[in-house]
């Protein structure tokens, strides 16, 4: 649901001791909601830690562990992107070992690691709201365009945007016109 704040997972988190666990395929948007949750755990008084793992660097090594694990207090809140990534038993260790941090929110592909605090997921209305707020003015029906994108990426918005960006690029190159420049701030 798209409505829905940081402050509603937030409340989740709250309600279940700030442990928990946002769940979703690729380019649902997890990483986002974790990333989003990291202002009001600050506001709350909690530091927080990330850490990442993903099909490159899938796991952690002992020293990097031993280090991160060594300071961990109530007041540390741990934003953990990937961890499906680790194995079961290294998840057991992981879970186990940041008992004495104040939280530990999760993203992953699988359901059961964690409560569950957010599952994303997408739908073609998703992708073409998305389009039509990123083209604003141009006259341009993208439903049909949101549909096949949606479904030739298993509903992975991040990669049917990269898609879309790549084909808005070639048509300004084909038009003579010079690529714009995207500004991210």
């Amino acid at each position: 649901m798209r409505d829905e704040t940081p402050e509603d997972l937030l409340l989740r988190l709250r309600r279940l001791g700030y442990r928990g666990a946002i769940v979703g395929r690729n380019g649902t948007g997890k990483t986002t909601l974790l990333e989003d949750l990291e202002q009001p755990l600050a506001a709350l008084g909690f530091k927080v830690k990330h850490l990442r793992l993903d099909d490159r660097t899938n796991t952690f090594s002992r020293e990097f562990l031993k280090r991160f694990f060594a300071g961990l207090t109530r007041h540390d809140v741990i934003l953990f992107d990937g961890a499906e990534q680790m194995s079961p038993l290294a998840w057991h260790r992981f879970k186990r070992r940041s008992r004495n941090a104040g939280g530990l929110v999760i993203t992953s592909h699988r359901l059961g690691m964690l409560p569950t605090v957010k599952e994303c997921a997408t739908s073609p209305e998703l992708l073409d709201e998305i389009i039509s707020e990123l083209l604003e003015d141009e006259a341009v029906t993208t439903r049909e365009a949101a549909v096949a994108l949606h479904q030739k990426h298993n509903g992975n918005l991040r990669d049917a945007l990269r898609e879309l960006y790549d084909l808005y690029a070639d048509m300004e190159m084909c038009m003579g016109g010079k690529p714009r420049a995207v500004s991210c701030g």
